[in-house]
């Protein structure tokens, strides 16, 4: 990853965040703190942690982004220690989360509903969990002045554990102070998918900002009624989340020959030979991570985000 940093600096590019996923939080996150700490890049540079275990046998997996000096960003990654998540549950941990977020964007004078771009939030036993973070999400948004009449944030909300073993939720948050809300599009792909207000949650399906990024939100198998589609099938699940994130870039102007890499998420470990060979055979040249972590939805088989950067 050294060699990958000086490679994007040689471009005119500096690095912005790393997320890091590990087998094992709990017997491998020392390990990576030291090794992180004899390198001289990591001192300044923001990273996450999450036990979301690589399906291709791997111990860690990691995820860099870069940036053009145009473009500013500031990569938060909150976590509770474990005297803040002890005794507490999904709502109240995902409030304090938010809380925290809040208390360091204020002080730079930038607002959540403006600057906050993308969020990723990870939940410990999501099957269990995920109603509080949904609730807690919810009502920190409508105080924030966030609603369905305005916008949401593009987010991906998927399974993953931290080293806190008393936490059951993690949250990154990916902000540009630079930017304006005159400078952001929302995507919806209405054809293909539902409003998630519709089932209750509050995040907007990928985002557009007007120097040509866009951030695609976890997508999965589901239709234009809410309806998870391809229940127990997870080829032809991949086919329709795919063919749902198409819809989004091309209404971002975009499309998915220019997506540089994937984050897969499969809930079945099972399922990785299948899904690692149908995207070598579609994106032969795409970087992809394939990742073991439940969706938000039992009957979800699989879900992927993505990125452009144009």
């Amino acid at each position: 990853m050294d060699r990958f940093f000086g490679d994007e600096r040689a471009e005119g590019r500096h690095p912005v965040f790393v997320r890091f996923f590990l087998s094992d939080a709990q017997n491998q996150i020392a390990a990576l703190r030291k090794a992180l700490e004899t390198r001289p890049l990591y001192a300044s540079l923001a990273v996450s942690v999450v036990e979301q275990p690589p399906l291709d046998g791997s111990r860690i997996a990691a995820l860099a982004q870069t940036a053009s000096e145009k473009k500013t960003g500031l990569f938060h990654s909150l976590r509770l220690t474990e005297e803040e998540a002890a005794g507490k549950d999904s709502y109240t941990q995902s409030r304090l989360l938010f809380g925290k977020y809040l208390d360091l964007i204020r002080p730079l004078e930038l607002e959540m509903k403006t600057h906050c771009v993308r969020t990723w939030i990870y939940v410990r036993d999501i099957d269990a969990n995920y109603a509080g973070l949904v609730k807690a999400r919810n009502d920190v948004f409508a105080e924030e002045g966030l609603s369905h009449d305005t916008h949401y944030i593009a987010s991906t909300g998927i399974g993953g554990a931290t080293e806190g073993r008393n936490a059951v939720v993690a949250i990154d948050f990916l902000t540009r102070p630079d930017i304006r809300e005159s400078d952001k599009t929302y995507l919806k792909a209405l054809s293909h998918l539902s409003p998630t207000h519709d089932y209750g949650v509050a995040f907007e399906r990928g985002v557009r900002l007007s120097d040509g990024q866009i951030f695609i939100s976890g997508t999965a198998s589901i239709d234009s009624r809410g309806k998870v589609l391809y229940e127990g099938d997870v080829v032809a699940q991949t086919d329709r989340l795919l063919e749902n994130i198409s819809e989004l870039l091309q209404e971002g102007g975009s499309s998915l020959d220019q997506v540089p890499y994937f984050v897969i998420y499969l809930r079945d470990i099972s399922d990785y030979p299948v899904i690692d060979a149908y995207m070598q055979e579609r994106f032969p040249t795409v970087p992809r991570i394939l990742l073991e972590a439940r969706v938000c939805r039992p009957s979800w088989l699989i879900e992927m985000e993505c990125e452009v950067a144009q």
